[in-house]
């Protein structure tokens, strides 16, 4: 089975065949409680690219690798959006370089030293200072997740 997106109704087309710029029909809001009077809401045209914030200068994409940051919503394989134009402040959730690689952090201040802390309270993963040795290198400021994964 393929993974297709409803352009017009009842013409799905696979996502890769989406062509770059196509802006992706709305088919309607689906709701996760109870049915909103809103689900006629105006837009019915969505731009991924646009959504995302993606043709920014200064946004970049990242995959997390591991469970470090579970407890704040992120998971093994999500991609994350990241932007390098926003100031870190403590509790941002942050992408830094650490000991030369890529790590997914949060940041937080205590006493007037920032820290980057993993968010897995099953794992013991230790704070690190976020002192000169480190580079805090983004904002991340949304995510995407496969569900069928």
């Amino acid at each position: 089975m393929s993974l297709c997106l409803a352009l017009i109704p009842n013409t799905p087309i696979p996502i890769a065949e989406v062509p770059p710029g196509l802006r992706l029909r709305i088919i309607g809001a689906a709701g996760a409680g109870f049915p909103s009077p809103a689900q006629d809401w105006a837009d019915d045209a969505i731009s991924l690219v646009e959504l995302l914030r993606l043709d920014r200068a200064a946004s970049f994409v990242f995959r997390v690798s591991g469970s470090s940051m579970v407890d704040a919503g992120m998971y093994d394989n999500d991609v994350v959006v990241v932007d390098r134009d926003v100031k870190p402040a403590s509790g941002h959730i942050v992408i830094a370089i650490v000991d030369g690689g890529f790590v997914v952090r949060q940041l937080v201040v205590r006493a007037g030293r920032p820290y980057l802390e993993a968010r897995n309270a099953r794992q013991g993963y230790e704070p690190t200072l976020a002192d000169e040795t480190v580079e805090v290198w983004g904002v991340v400021r949304a995510g995407v997740r496969d569900y069928q994964k």
